[in-house]
C-alpha cells in the first residue's frame, strides 16, 4: 500500500469523508459491472469510465488492483463459501457434491469476473483467501463423505475442482451472450464422468504447488498488482 493510502477494513483509521466514503462505493459498483462484463482483465481505466471519476481516484481509493478485486468479490466469495456449507449439510453426501458444483459453477457463469476469481489467487487479498481456504478445507471433507458412500471415484483429487473451474470458465468466457447456457451441458457432462464406478483410470492429477503456481500467475496477469499514475490525471 502507497505511503498515506487509508484501508477501509484498518480499525485504527479514521473513518472515510462521505465524499470519500460515496467515491469509494461508486468505484466498486462500477468495478463489479466492469469486471462482470469483462472479466478481470478489464483495466483500472475502463473502472474509472465506469464510475466516471479519474483514475488517480481509483488508485488512491485501491493502491492496487488486488485490493479492488478483493473489495468487488468479497460478498461473492462468501456466497461460494456458504455453498459449501450447505453441501456438508445436506444428507446425501453425493447430493451435495453435485449440488455445490452446479452451485459454483452457476455463480461463475453469472458473473466472468468471479467465474475467473475462482480459478486465480491473490495473496494480498488475506480475508478472501482465508475464505477460500475455509471453503477448500469443507470441499476436501465432503470428497470423503462421497468416496465413503460409494458415490464419487475414487482417484478424484481435490484438486481436480479447480480444474472444473478453470474448465467452466473458460466456456463461460468463450460463449458469453451467445450461448449464455453451454456451461450447463459441460458441467452436466463433467458430473457424469466422476461418478462411480469410473469406466476407466485417470492420469495423475497436477500437483498441489504447480496448480498454486498456475493460479498466481493468473492473478498476477490480471494487471499490475500496484501502479499509481503519474501527471496529467484527473483526481
Amino acid at each position: 500500500m502507497t505511503l498515506g493510502a487509508q484501508h477501509p477494513d484498518d480499525p485504527a483509521a479514521p473513518p472515510l469523508r462521505s465524499d470519500a466514503e460515496r467515491n469509494r462505493e461508486r468505484i466498486i459498483a462500477a468495478a463489479r459491472r466492469v469486471f462482470a462484463r469483462d472479466g478481470l482483465n478489464a483495466s483500472m481505466a475502463s473502472v474509472a469510465r465506469e464510475a466516471g471519476v479519474g483514475i488517480a481516484t481509483i488508485f488512491r481509493r485501491f493502491p492496487s488492483k488486488e485490493e479492488l478485486v478483493a473489495a468487488v468479490f468479497a460478498d461473492r466469495m462468501d456466497a461460494y463459501a456458504d455453498a459449501v456449507a450447505a453441501a456438508l449439510d445436506d444428507p446425501d453426501p453425493w447430493h451435495g457434491f453435485t449440488g455445490y458444483i452446479e452451485a459454483a459453477c452457476a455463480m461463475q457463469a453469472a458473473d466472468h469476473g468471479f467465474a475467473d476469481v475462482l480459478t486465480m489467487t491473490f495473496p494480498g487479498a488475506k480475508a478472501m483467501e482465508q475464505r477460500r481456504g475455509e471453503a477448500y478445507e469443507g470441499m476436501v471433507e465432503l470428497i470423503g463423505r462421497a468416496k465413503a458412500a460409494g458415490r464419487l471415484r475414487e482417484d478424484f483429487d481435490p484438486s481436480d475442482l479447480v480444474l472444473i473451474h478453470m474448465a467452466n470458465a473458460g466456456v463461460v468466457n468463450a460463449t458469453g451472450d451467445a450461448a449464455p447456457d453451454a456451461w450447463r451441458r459441460v458441467v452436466a457432462l463433467m458430473i457424469q464422468s466422476l461418478a462411480a464406478p469410473a469406466r476407466g483410470p485417470l492420469p495423475d492429477p497436477p500437483g498441489h504447488e504447480a496448480l498454486y503456481q498456475a493460479m498466481l500467475r493468473a492473478g498476477a496477469a490480471t494487471g499490475p498488482a500496484s501502479a499509481v499514475p503519474s501527471g496529467g490525471e484527473k483526481p
